[in-house]
């Protein structure tokens, strides 16, 4: 029978829940202690890898932890208990550090891994909300969680022993990059293809239109020139440069917009006559974050890249830049 609870009891039950595990992991906080600090340590001077294992929602908890750890900085992998009694146990090595993840330290797959992780001679740790587990006793450290109650109104499914798992691996992720002095551009070498990556890596040489994708005119080319070089090359600008080939000044958009609101014979004009000097230039070499920046700061869609000798080499625009993922910090 499917019991008919009103919208109160609902979001009740929903405030219960999250009252539940969140004394979890109030409680969490207290027992961390030298245990910590030791597990630390280990992971710190690991020359291997840290493989976590655990069965059922603890396997879940630690496959996420793996990938914390390996976003920053940690090498890490998840060995599934039964595959490892099946043949998966020779990706352990000695150098390596085992960290088990088992509410009752009872696991029977974990208990079976055990006597060959202290064959292999590689350190044991063990997190758990059982003090006097046989994991806990056997494993060279416990990270012990203290569980009251599960979120469950059976107290059967994991719930509040997950949501503390979970946030001790990122309390180990975390306090191992303080321990390595991991930085924002370390992380970007791990995250290439997120938003922080592009803006700690990228460069504007690797965005920029360039070669004959550049909108180009000489200062003494007509208007009619210029119209035709913004409207081919569609990025809404062109640059515009002297005799010599450096940079002089850009049209834009706008900058024929306002010529035409004067309802004047343009024909006369050449691009020097219209152009805006002093265009704003980017270097190739500098973050595309930071043309963004530049951009943003001087409300511009269009910017020239520009050589040591102030030839225009290249040209971003706003959209290429935001397309890429990239934010204003």
């Amino acid at each position: 029978m499917v019991s008919e609870l009103t919208v109160e009891q609902i979001i009740k039950k929903g405030r219960e829940v999250v009252d539940i595990e969140r004394r979890a992991i109030d409680s969490l906080a207290n027992t961390i202690d030298e245990n910590f600090y030791k597990t630390i340590e280990y992971l710190f001077n690991c020359k291997g890898r840290v493989v976590l294992t655990g069965m059922g929602k603890s396997g879940l908890i630690a496959r996420k932890i793996v990938a914390t750890l390996n976003s920053t900085g940690t090498p890490a992998i998840y060995m599934h208990p039964t595959d490892a009694l099946h043949g998966d146990l020779g990706m352990v090595r000695s150098e390596d550090v085992v960290l088990m993840l088992s509410k009752s330290g009872e696991t029977e797959e974990l208990l079976s891994l055990i006597p060959m992780f202290k064959r292999l001679d590689v350190p044991i740790i063990a997190i758990s909300a059982k003090r006097d587990s046989r994991m806990a006793r056997e494993s060279d450290i416990l990270l012990y969680i203290e569980i009251v109650e599960e979120a469950c109104p059976f107290d059967l499914v994991p719930t509040a022993s997950t949501t503390t798992m979970l946030v001790l691996g990122d309390a180990i992720a975390v306090a191992l990059i303080e321990m390595r002095g991991f930085t924002e551009n370390d992380f970007a070498m791990l995250h290439p293809g997120g938003s922080l990556g592009k803006r700690l890596s990228l460069r504007v040489s690797e965005i920029m239109k360039k070669g004959n994708d550049i909108p180009i005119v000489k200062e003494d080319s007509s208007v009619k020139e210029a119209i035709f070089e913004i409207t081919s090359k569609r990025l809404g600008a062109t640059s515009v440069v002297d005799k010599d080939g450096k940079l002089c000044g850009i049209i834009t958009d706008g900058d024929l917009r306002r010529l035409l609101e004067k309802d004047i014979e343009f024909k006369q004009f050449t691009a020097a006559d219209i152009m805006s000097k002093n265009p704003k230039k980017i270097s190739s070499t500098v973050l595309a974050s930071y043309a963004l920046q530049l951009m943003e700061n001087f409300k511009i869609t269009s910017l020239i890249v520009a050589d040591d000798e102030a030839r225009p080499i290249g040209i971003l625009h706003l959209h290429d830049l935001v397309n890429l993922g990239l934010k204003i910090r």
